[in-house]
């Protein structure tokens, strides 16, 4: 399940910050043990922004659920661009998404 609460950040200047950034995924239909890491990816997409540790997780069933939060401290973006979000399990990528960071247009004169 993916809840992707922004997807798009405007910015006027670099750096951009965050302080947090979570990372929430919710495994289902599936029986095992597995490791789940997250990264993020610059726009060039092999520069690694972030990168999770090794999460363990298992599903007794096929009608077990694993929700797993990640948080990822002191993000800086230092580029505009898409950057991307990969999900894997067992080391295989199961979901990407991208977060665009994007200027904002100058404001116009007050007249």
């Amino acid at each position: 399940m993916l809840l992707g609460i922004f997807d798009t950040v405007r910015a006027r200047s670099l750096p951009l910050r965050f302080s947090r950034l979570c990372i929430v995924t919710r495994w289902c239909s599936g029986e095992g043990s597995f490791q789940q890491r997250s990264r993020i990816l610059c726009p060039d997409q092999e520069a690694v922004l972030a990168e999770g540790r090794n999460i363990p997780l298992r599903l007794q069933s096929p009608e077990s659920t694993a929700t797993n939060v990640e948080v990822f401290a002191d993000l800086e973006f230092g580029e505009f661009g898409t950057y991307w979000v990969e999900v894997l399990l067992d080391e295989a990528m199961m979901i990407r998404f991208p977060i665009r960071i994007l200027k904002s247009p100058a404001k116009a004169p007050h007249s």
